[in-house]
């Protein structure tokens, strides 16, 4: 398996809207169900039951949940925001990069996750904490953006996973390819883990 801050480089991309790609895209997010082989069956928040066949050397890694206080001038973030009335941006999701990831998605661009959305990837210039939540202040060339993160956005920073852990009632979600003949395969996983809420 690779290293932990490699395997979320699928992630990363989603966070960053990625580039177009060659093949459907499906996310899957949910619970483990089982792993037989490289088969991973997982079931839904919705009730489906979905099987995607992992590559031979698919990639793993983990998110565990992190807060306000681990933000830090000088970090290198994403934020998935929803514009609010007056044009302010709301953090959604804020995923903390490891060092080696920095540069990752530069910039600010529409995010293909949830609709009228923006993705954030860039340089924390200054923070500001609150009793209730906080903002952040993010800078990348071209440009400065100011985003709130309120107490119930799901902040979260990288960690190391192994195949071991994709485990009965593991949360996990990754980004699959949907093949020819209807199946799906992936090539990375992500684990939720340590109270961790999964990336969307």
């Amino acid at each position: 398996m690779r290293l932990a801050s490699l395997a979320l480089i699928g992630f990363v991309m989603v966070l960053a809207a990625g580039a177009q790609a060659q093949t459907p895209q499906t996310r899957v997010r949910g619970t483990v169900e089982r792993l037989e082989g490289q088969s991973l069956t997982v079931k839904t928040p919705e009730g489906a039951v979905m099987t995607v066949a992992l590559a031979p050397n698919y990639s793993i890694g983990a998110v565990v949940k992190a807060s306000m206080t681990d933000i830090k001038t000088g970090s290198f973030i994403g934020v998935g925001a929803r514009p609010q009335a007056g044009g302010a941006l709301m953090a959604v999701q804020v995923f903390i990069f490891p060092e080696a990831m920095r540069g990752t998605g530069e910039g600010h661009k529409p995010w293909g996750v949830l609709p009228d959305s923006t993705m954030t990837n860039a340089t924390v210039a200054e923070t500001v904490s609150q009793v209730e939540g906080g903002s952040v202040t993010l800078t990348y060339p071209g440009g400065e953006q100011k985003i709130a993160i309120p107490p119930e956005a799901n902040i979260m920073m990288a960690a190391p996973a192994q195949a071991g852990d994709l485990v009965a009632g593991a949360q996990v979600a990754m980004t699959a390819s949907r093949q020819a003949d209807g199946s799906l395969r992936s090539s990375r996983v992500t684990i939720a883990k340590q109270g961790a809420q999964l990336p969307l």
